[in-house]
């Protein structure tokens, strides 16, 4: 398999019709030996699933993502479990629902008794590491009750989502919190980059014609180059401590998460990838006239957050995604730096690659920014899996449009890793994409994805007039219907057939009554599947159900 890892110059003189020409469409990979595959599992900040060119984004270029897909399966119908950092990253993690973990917005703490990947993975054998964002806040009040000291090595994993911090970076430093020994802002003064806080004034801000610094904060500088190196930008830094970690593991299974903080904001790209695209290649905002005229209360509420009211801007959209594409390109660059590191090493055949996001970006869609509720663009993320094994050679190059979560991650790793999901399905909420990436056909798939929504720490929550535990949603989705359900105000109902840019309400028409009915059941029969008994496993009951006599407890006896 070639990949294309040079100089992005180089890489983007050429076409991508050219590019993705000559790769191979079902190019085979298998293990070069008996060992476990290592895992690396990639993940962009507030990538949308349409931003790719695998996915149909008729201007960007991603050729080397494009060239994951044709060496993988391409999940298409993949939905985050909560559209927003934080609860979606622990979902991932935990392989559960956020109403089941509990960590429903960012900084709220997961609780110290979650078990996340590396508790799954290394007693399987692995190394299970972080390269970069995570958005896990620590249980502090559920360490001290158990008194476990966060500097001992227990406590460091507990504190980090239960990855070894190779390098753990959230990306988001404003100057009033930055800790100005953050091991990337260290790197960026070794570089000759000066200041407190050169994440900020150089990594993430533009200079002004004088020579002043321009903030990357704010939007109206993101067509500006950043005022740091490609070679040294986040991007990059984050692309080269994988690679550290790689060499450093050797022959040793490893689990590393390379959790890239772009192409979320600030929008900042450094040269050439913030002039790469121009305003001919932004796509039209989906929304309607009607959506702002009529809107749900939730949605209006939302509608009038800043974010919101900047992108829907004309200038506001022709200013940020050329930039937002840019930082993409970018990562796809570097995705082939990394593909090649792992060639050349005689590791790629070796190692399933899982590339993802953890949520989209309105980008002016819908009247909105940011992300947080349910459209298409926020709710839907990309899910790309390569497979090295033999059993995977018949689904290369393949899209799957069976609904996918984010928490099917874990019990595939687990599975990857020699270990038995099921073993673990009293805890885990999720499936393994194990059939699916192998060619079976499973009858018992998932009917239904679901995601959801804790706005209490927003703005639109005091909009609304709502109590913190009153402000929370619902997504259920068949893959044709998606119902939303608002704690406080009405339903909505998209036929993503007919409707797929989710433009028409249909909730409120009497025709359609009966379906919202079917999905609100779905809905209410998925919160009481909720797995509970987390201490016990399913093998354990079945074993023992009705063995109370033989072990003794002989009631209702005459």
């Amino acid at each position: 398999m070639t990949f294309l890892p040079g100089g992005p110059w180089l890489l983007h003189a050429l076409q991508q019709p050219a590019l993705l020409a000559s790769l191979p469409e079902a190019q085979a990979v298998h293990p070069m030996s008996t060992r476990k595959p290592n895992i690396l599992f990639i993940m962009a900040d507030q990538l949308r699933a349409d931003y790719l060119g695998c996915n149909g984004h008729p201007s960007i270029r991603t050729p080397n993502i494009d060239a994951l897909a044709a060496r993988g399966v391409n999940f298409t119908r993949a939905y985050c479990q909560a559209p927003v950092c934080g609860p979606s990253r622990m979902s991932f993690y935990t392989g559960r629902y956020a109403i089941s973990h509990g960590a429903s917005y960012n900084n709220v703490p997961l609780r110290v008794d979650e078990r996340t990947i590396g508790d799954y993975l290394r007693p399987e054998g692995y190394r299970v590491a972080l390269v970069g964002k995570t958005h896990m806040r620590r249980d502090d009040e559920g360490m001290a009750r158990l008194g476990i000291d966060p500097d001992s090595s227990r406590g460091v994993l507990v504190s980090e989502c239960g990855f070894e911090p190779f390098e753990r970076d959230d990306g988001l430093h404003p100057d009033q919190s930055a800790d100005p020994d953050l091991p990337y802002n260290r790197y960026l003064r070794s570089k000759g980059y000066a200041g407190p806080n050169p994440w900020h004034a150089h990594a993430n801000s533009a200079q002004g014609e004088n020579g002043e610094v321009l903030s990357g904060w704010h939007m109206r500088h993101c067509h500006l180059p950043a005022r740091v190196r490609e070679e040294d930008s986040e991007t990059a830094y984050a692309t080269n401590r994988a690679m550290d970690f790689i060499e450093e593991a050797g022959d040793t299974p490893w689990c590393l998460h390379l959790s890239y903080i772009k192409p979320h904001w600030p929008y900042m790209a450094p040269a050439p990838y913030h002039a790469m695209y121009g305003r001919q290649d932004i796509l039209p905002a989906v929304r309607s006239e009607q959506e702002r005229e009529q809107p749900h209360p939730v949605l209006e509420a939302f509608m009038k957050h800043p974010e919101s009211l900047e992108f829907s801007r004309v200038e506001v959209r022709e200013r940020v995604i050329p930039a937002y594409m840019g930082l993409i390109t970018q990562l796809d660059d570097h995705v082939g730096r990394l593909m090649a590191f792992l060639e050349e090493r005689g590791q790629l055949d070796n190692t399933l690659i899982v590339f993802t996001s953890d949520h989209g970006d309105y980008l002016g869609d819908h009247w909105l920014g940011e992300k947080e509720l349910f459209h298409e663009p926020s709710a839907r993320i990309p899910m790309i899996v390569v497979d090295p094994s033999h059993q995977a050679d018949a689904t290369r190059s393949t899209t799957c449009e069976r609904l996918v979560e984010a928490i099917d991650l874990v019990p595939t790793f687990v599975d990857v890793a020699g270990g038995n999901s099921s073993d673990c399905d009293h805890v885990l909420e999720g499936r393994t994409l194990q059939p699916l990436l192998h060619g079976a056909t499973p009858t018992d798939w998932r009917t239904h994805a679901f995601s959801e929504a804790d706005y209490a720490w927003r703005p639109a929550r005091k909009e609304l007039g709502l109590a913190p535990d009153e402000a929370r949603a619902f997504m259920v989705t068949d893959g044709r219907w998606k119902y939303i359900h608002y704690e406080q105000h009405r339903p909505q109902l998209f036929d993503l057939r007919e409707d797929p840019h989710e433009l028409e309400d249909l909730a409120a028409r009497a025709a359609y009554q009966e379906i919202s009915r079917a999905m609100e059941e779905a809905l209410t029969n998925w919160s009481l599947e909720r797995r509970t008994r987390v201490t016990v496993s399913n093998q354990r009951v079945a074993a023992a159900t009705g063995s109370a006599h033989q072990r003794g407890y002989l009631f209702g006896v005459w």
